[in-house]
């Protein structure tokens, strides 16, 4: 039976004086909990173009790629209550928060913005006028520095924690931040005027004596307010006009929508709606008002961590948290309101959140109550290296490393020859 002990927290914390062994313990189950969640970004990154039913959906609905995302904001919002459940300078505390989210966003920028090309050029480098300003490491710091906030500046000395309500009435400007964001969520998804839009498309043209590029204008007809289609909704919008067309993603999951697959052949035909080929990105400035959410929902769930003592009292509030949320993301669908990461509408925020904190329950009865930590040693050992384990590997930078070795021919290549052999297969 392993037994909590408070982490260490960030600068300006008075740490409790606690022996050698109990400040090298750590929360085993955090840990596994984010190698798992690593491991299932590979898995859904490489595994998505063979089984697309693990890949992200298309728009509404959800599938098993759709819950990375939010287990990771979800983790941030618990570790988050850990680094700073004692906070003695409030501005240093502070400042530290906003100088890691400002790291995770830069970094973000340069795996995610377009500087590495990936894995079928040798070539870096990317056009300012054209680079990607959104990610998920930018959406992550995001959540990351509002949680931090609501944890450093809101939060009341905690009561004797006794039931769920405690929790909410110490916390209950958490609570109105959160709905606050939500609010300001809705109704900006719901309540802009979308007018018609239009983009470039580059389209080759090859003869026998040139070849050259031209860009065809699409127009897209809209004119409409809270839809909540891949053409017309506001968040697009949004980010059209306040990042620019050229910044945002150019391979939108919409484009494996039915609705957007040439039965002729590859490629796309002028038959299909026009949209079908416009940039989208799925971590857009709308989006990130949700993401919040999600890092301040897992915020409540390290005060119970932190709080409580008792296995049976953790796991009771978690179980009773995470089913309430879930219940409520699931009746919200329901009636009406799509689960769609894309959108990271207010029902795909909370039935992920619930089904974050359904996980982190099981895998806190396995590692940290039943004790059986070589079970998950690798997904632990994962946890602890996240980050450098996502810059290696679904940023696709130790593939660039291995591909910039070649035998005489740039192709020669070890990552090329498995590709070939794949596609071969």
């Amino acid at each position: 039976m392993a037994e909590y002990v408070a982490l260490s927290g960030g600068q300006g914390e008075e740490a409790e004086p606690v022996d050698s062994k109990a400040k090298r313990r750590r929360i085993a189950s955090l840990d596994v909990f984010r190698g798992l969640s690593i491991a299932l970004m590979i898995f859904v990154d490489y595994a998505g173009s063979i089984f697309p039913f693990v890949a992200h959906s298309p728009w509404h609905g959800v599938r098993l790629a759709d819950f990375v995302t939010p287990f990771f904001l979800f983790i941030a919002g618990i570790s988050l209550s850990l680094v700073y459940k004692k906070t003695s300078n409030k501005l240093q505390a502070t400042q530290q928060a906003v100088l890691r989210a400002l790291e995770l966003f830069l970094l973000g920028i340069l795996l995610q913005g377009g500087y590495f090309h990936g894995v079928n050029s040798l070539s870096f480098g990317i056009d300012v006028e054209k680079i990607r300003w959104s990610g998920i490491l930018q959406r992550i710091a995001v959540g990351y520095v509002i949680a931090a906030v609501c944890e450093i500046w809101l939060s009341n000395t905690p009561r004797n924690a006794g039931h769920v309500g405690v929790f909410f009435r110490n916390y209950f400007l958490h609570w109105i931040v959160l709905v606050s964001l939500s609010g300001i969520y809705l109704g900006l998804l719901y309540g802009l005027y979308v007018p018609d839009w239009q983009f470039e498309v580059q389209q080759a043209n090859l003869s026998d004596f040139y070849k050259n590029s031209t860009y065809i204008i699409k127009k897209v007809n809209c004119g409409v307010r809270g839809d909540l289609g891949p053409a017309c909704n506001s968040a697009g919008m949004i980010d059209r006009y306040v990042l620019g067309i050229e910044h945002l993603y150019k391979k939108s999951a919409y484009r494996n929508l039915k609705v957007c697959q040439n039965t002729e052949g590859g490629g796309f035909s002028d038959n299909l709606p026009s949209w079908c080929q416009a940039p989208f990105d799925p971590e857009g400035i709308l989006g990130s008002f949700m993401t919040a959410v999600t890092c301040i929902l897992g915020l409540q769930y390290g005060h119970i961590l932190v709080q409580l003592e008792d296995h049976k009292d953790r796991l009771k509030h978690w179980l009773q948290f995470s089913v309430s949320v879930f219940s409520f993301g699931l009746f919200l669908n329901l009636i009406g309101d799509p689960l769609n990461k894309q959108l990271y509408t207010v029902s795909y925020a909370l039935l992920t959140t619930g089904s974050a904190g359904l996980t982190f329950c099981a895998l806190y009865v396995l590692v940290d109550v039943g004790g059986y930590r070589c079970l998950t040693c690798i997904l632990e050992w994962m946890g602890r290296h996240s980050l450098s384990i996502f810059i290696l590997v679904p940023s696709n930078v130790a593939i660039i490393v291995l591909q910039g070795f070649y035998w005489r021919n740039p192709k020669n290549n070890i990552v090329h020859w498995v590709l070939s052999f794949s596609v071969d297969r």
